[in-house]
C-alpha cells in the first residue's frame, strides 16, 4: 500500500508540473511565427456564420475570412484550431494558438488575462425563443430556463444582472442550440448577431429581445504581453480599412445569412474605430 500511495503521489506531482508548464507556456513572437512558416489561430467550428466547418470539412465564416487574410499578409501558412467558448483563454495562456479569432467579446475581466487587439465587430446580447412561447422581456424569463454557453458574456451578464433567471449551461454552441430545439430550455441567449442568424435559419423561433446589456466589441486576442503579434494585428486592422475589408468580409460570409434583417454598419467595425 505504501508503494501504491507513493506512486499515486508521484503521478499527481508529474501531472501538476505538466499543467503548470502548459499554463506558463510562452507564446511565439512574430519573428518566430515567420520563421516557422505557419500562423496558428483558434476559431469556432460550430458557430455559424462566424466560425464553422462546412459540409466539405472546410472552415468558413466571418472570423475565418479574417484569419486567412492575416496569414496571407504575413506570408505564412494558416493552421486553424477548433476552440470552444470556455477554453479560449486557456488556448492562449498555454500557447496552443498564436491568436484567438472566435467571436471573442472584449470585457475588463478577460483583458486582465489576455491582450485584445482593435475591434472588428460590435455586438450586444440577444434572446431567441419559440414563437409559441415568445420571450420579449426579462420579466418573461421569470420562472423559465435560459440556455447559455459556458464562458460567454451571456452567462456573465445574466449571473450578475438577473440572478433570478435559471441558467442551463452547456460547453459548446451546438449543445446550446440543440437544447433549445429539444425544448430543454425556454429561451437561449448569446450575441444578438448569432441568435438573429440562427432564427433566420430555423423557422418557428424568433429573437424577441434583440438588444440586451451594453454594446460590446469583438476583437482578436493574444497571450498577455505578446506585443509583436498584437502590433501586427492592429496594423493590419488599421491598414485594411482603406479597402473596407470587413464590409467585404460581411458580403462574403454574412449577407446571405442576414439578408435585409441586419444593417452591416450596425455590426462591422473598420480600422478598429467605433462610430
Amino acid at each position: 500500500m505504501k508503494k501504491l500511495f507513493a506512486l499515486i503521489l508521484s503521478l499527481i506531482l508529474v501531472l501538476s508540473l505538466s499543467v503548470g508548464a502548459l499554463a506558463d507556456a510562452k507564446a511565439r513572437n512574430l519573428d518566430e511565427i515567420k520563421q516557422s512558416g505557419k500562423l496558428v489561430i483558434g476559431v469556432f467550428s460550430d458557430k455559424k456564420p462566424f466560425g464553422y466547418v462546412d459540409e466539405y470539412g472546410e472552415y468558413q465564416g466571418y472570423d475565418v475570412y479574417f484569419a486567412r487574410r492575416l496569414a496571407e499578409d504575413l506570408g505564412v501558412e494558416l493552421e486553424l484550431v477548433s476552440v470552444d467558448a470556455p477554453n479560449r483563454v486557456e488556448y492562449l495562456t498555454s500557447a496552443k494558438v498564436d491568436i484567438i479569432l472566435a467571436n471573442f467579446t472584449v470585457t475588463p475581466e478577460r483583458a486582465e488575462v489576455v491582450d485584445f487587439a482593435l475591434p472588428y465587430m460590435k455586438v450586444a446580447l440577444g434572446v431567441v425563443s419559440p414563437d409559441t412561447a415568445l420571450i420579449t422581456s426579462l420579466d418573461d424569463l421569470q420562472g423559465k430556463k435560459l440556455i447559455v454557453s459556458k464562458g460567454t458574456t451571456a452567462e456573465t451578464w445574466f449571473t450578475a444582472n438577473a440572478p433570478e433567471v435559471e441558467l442551463l449551461k452547456f460547453d459548446t454552441y451546438t449543445e446550446t442550440f440543440n437544447a433549445l430545439l429539444d425544448g430543454r430550455g425556454d429561451a437561449l441567449s448569446t450575441d444578438n448577431t448569432e441568435v438573429l442568424a440562427w432564427a433566420i435559419e430555423n423557422p418557428g423561433f424568433t429573437v424577441g429581445i434583440e438588444t440586451l446589456g451594453s454594446l460590446d466589441t469583438i476583437a482578436p486576442a493574444v497571450q498577455k504581453g505578446n506585443d509583436t503579434v498584437l502590433t501586427y494585428i492592429n496594423q493590419e486592422i488599421e491598414a485594411l480599412a482603406a479597402e473596407q475589408f470587413f464590409h467585404a468580409d460581411y458580403e462574403a460570409t454574412l449577407k446571405d445569412v442576414y439578408g435585409d434583417a441586419v444593417d452591416p454598419d450596425n455590426l462591422v467595425v473598420e480600422g478598429g474605430a467605433i462610430e
